[in-house]
């Protein structure tokens, strides 16, 4: 009995560049992806900003989770762990603006209720000064 091989249904040249292709694709895969360095320097910059605006005053946990973050993300990127490393990277970067929105937001309360506190002084006197007048 005769045996059955079926004839190959593409050309040699086409099997063998989708083989290279695929050898390509699988390459590409299996290396790691390279270091979020965007992501690290916003978060180095949010943190800066942060900083200058005294967030370590008034937003200390905030600003602290950011830099653990942030030294996470280096440490991440030593082991070669990219993915990683790029959201520690961002977590640090949205700690660090939310340092910076909760330290303008109680620079601002303080601000109002310094100015409260003198319209009230302003409203003594004037009545005060009405008052003698009268």
């Amino acid at each position: 009995m005769k045996q059955f091989h079926p004839a190959p249904t593409m050309p040699p040249r086409i099997r063998r560049a989708l083989l290279c292709v695929g050898a390509l694709a699988l390459a590409a895969c299996a290396s790691a992806p390279p270091a979020p360095t965007e992501a690290l320097d916003a978060a180095h910059l949010a943190i800066s900003n942060a900083d200058r605006a005294d967030a370590g005053h008034f937003a200390p946990t905030d600003l602290t989770d950011a830099r653990v973050k942030l030294e996470a993300a280096n440490a991440q990127v030593t082991a070669k762990q990219m993915i990683l490393a790029e959201r520690s990277a961002n977590e640090a970067r949205a700690d660090a603006e939310l340092a910076l929105a909760r330290t303008d937001q109680l620079k601002a309360k303080a601000v109002n209720a310094d100015m409260q506190r003198s319209n009230g002084t302003l409203i003594d006197e004037l009545q005060r000064n009405a008052g003698a007048h009268q």
